[in-house]
């Protein structure tokens, strides 16, 4: 959405950014009667951070699949509030929200698994214990069972993040930018039809691409473009 991002109090004449509050109510004295001072800008980003404390103090009370359940709903509901366009300027696609896209999905499988696995129980709780930090295990540390889920993470987190960046690039064309996005979605469909299903790897180059092109774009970054290029040429998934 677009709103006006620099706000003055109409009461008390506070001066205040949207941006950094996320409300239009004055923090000095509480009221609703603001007016905006600049033009509209698009702004997608929130305030919101992932904060697992609660739920990490859930670990004695309830039984694992409790745990993971919650664990899933608290991941879900962050990853569905957060943007990448802050005031005008697009943001990398940062690891707290990758973290927190594989915790959901992580999680979900756990909820809902029969047995669950020594190696599956302790990637779990690895997540858990570092995703608000932006800890990510590495690829070659998932278990094989729960290599879908790192897929599909990876899938929803680019379709998230590419409709953010062609949003950006709508008052900031870029032919070049805009082809590799395309080409990196189609990768990203095919992982999708996969359900997940690639190897860690693969869902690794495929978000790693994507931050490229964020980067590329936020910081008019030459390398990270040409990156992106040479990463998406070594890219294959095979449907």
């Amino acid at each position: 959405m677009k709103v006006r991002g620099e706000r003055e109090c109409k009461d008390c004449g506070t001066h205040w950014s949207y941006y950094d509050t996320g409300s239009v109510v004055c923090p000095q004295c509480g009221s609703i009667r603001s007016v905006g001072l600049d033009d509209r800008t698009e702004h997608t980003a929130t305030t919101t951070q992932l904060d697992l404390s609660t739920v990490r103090g859930l670990v004695d009370e309830v039984t694992l699949p409790e745990l993971a359940g919650e664990v899933e709903s608290v991941s879900a509901d962050y990853v569905r509030t957060v943007g990448f366009i802050l005031g005008g300027d697009l943001l990398v696609l940062d690891d707290v929200y990758l973290a927190a896209s594989e915790l959901r999905h992580v999680a979900a499988d756990v909820s809902r698994a029969m047995r669950v696995s020594d190696a599956e129980e302790r990637y779990f709780f690895d997540l858990l214990a570092g995703a608000d930090e932006g800890d990510r295990t590495a690829p070659a540390e998932v278990p094989d069972s729960l290599r879908s889920a790192r897929g599909l993470a990876a899938a929803q987190a680019v379709d998230t993040y590419g409709t953010e960046v062609r949003r950006h690039l709508e008052g900031n064309p870029d032919r070049t930018v805009s082809g590799l996005l395309g080409t990196l979605d189609e990768h990203r469909k095919r992982v999708a039809a996969l359900d997940g299903d690639v190897s860690p790897r693969t869902a690794e180059r495929l978000v790693r691409v994507a931050q490229d092109l964020g980067r590329a774009v936020a910081e008019d970054d030459e390398t990270s473009l040409a990156r992106a290029q040479e990463r998406l040429d070594d890219l294959s998934v095979e449907v």
